[in-house]
């Protein structure tokens, strides 16, 4: 005989006993692939281990900015010596530069992050259990929180619209998150097994197309629209970082050139200088207003 005890609280609120098909009768046995046991175990593997927006996320922070230095200072030694002007400590400000002055690039990966961190933290058992007042109010904080400082973060970058446009997406995908639990489309790690009910669960329809969308939005995002932006921002001519024009000795010689700051040394910049084609030392710098020092790759 099926036990008729209650359930435990399901992870982001609800229950799938609390559901009922669209047509009122009860059901036997699976529903469909999308709500097979092995696809929702093999999805919160996924989630639990960062998903695609891991291993994309870790991809890109590795080769974005060397694409970018590269073909900004034309490759080859430039390269090297770059990274060797900047130091260790500041090989980050490549991506960053790249991300601050870019608002598209910067709103996507915005978006991408906080969906990633927040599918993480539910997979592993991070959202409130059980319902009532209290585990609402809490599950919402935990929703909105990240939205709301990503949104806040790109208002004062980009400005008030492109903060606005950032939050609601990136609130969009992770309430996306939540229909997926809630539908039984994912179960945290602390809630895998459960009797033979949960598996014949099937919810209504707009929640599943809700859940579907978004997985594909998500999807998309991540391992398409990410990378097309941070390449095409790699390529497009611009420095990472301020482009100053300094005065520079030779020798024997003191001429203005351009440089790259790549960064401060007492009085002055050490940069990559563009007309002389190496690390230099530059004093009296003052910028030059555009960042621009080359042509886009798909212009050449």
């Amino acid at each position: 005989m099926a036990d008729a005890r209650p359930q435990d609280g399901h992870p982001l609120g609800g229950h799938p006993r609390d559901a009922r098909p669209e047509d009122g009768r009860a059901e036997d046995g699976p529903t469909g692939p999308p709500y097979e046991e092995h696809g929702r175990e093999r999805a919160e593997r996924a989630d639990r281990k960062g998903g695609p927006g891991h291993t994309v996320l870790l991809a890109l922070a590795l080769a974005v900015p060397v694409t970018k230095v590269a073909y900004t200072v034309g490759g080859g030694d430039a390269v090297r010596d770059v990274f060797a002007g900047m130091e260790l400590s500041n090989w980050p400000d490549v991506l960053i530069g790249m991300v601050i002055t870019d608002p598209l690039l910067g709103s996507v990966l915005a978006v991408v992050v906080s969906r990633v961190v927040f599918a993480l933290f539910a997979a592993r058992g991070s959202v409130p259990l059980g319902g009532g007042f209290a585990g609402a109010a809490r599950r919402a904080a935990l929703t909105l929180v990240n939205p709301i400082a990503v949104g806040v973060i790109d208002a004062c970058l980009f400005g008030p619209w492109w903060g606005l446009a950032t939050g609601l997406t990136a609130y969009a995908l992770r309430q996306g998150v939540v229909v997926e639990y809630r539908t039984g489309r994912r179960r945290s790690h602390r809630h895998r097994s459960g009797p033979g009910p949960r598996s014949a669960y099937r919810p209504p329809r707009w929640p599943r197309r809700a859940a579907g969308c978004e997985r594909w939005v998500a999807l998309g995002l991540t391992v398409a629209v990410l990378p097309f932006l941070a390449f095409v921002s790699a390529l497009d001519g611009r420095a990472w970082t301020s482009v100053v024009e300094c005065r520079v000795t030779d020798g024997t010689r003191t001429r203005s050139d351009r440089l790259i700051e790549l960064g401060r040394e007492g009085d002055g910049v050490v940069g990559w200088n563009l007309d002389s084609g190496q690390i230099s030392n530059g004093l009296a710098c003052t910028s030059t207003g555009s960042l621009f020092v080359r042509e886009p790759w798909w212009r050449r």
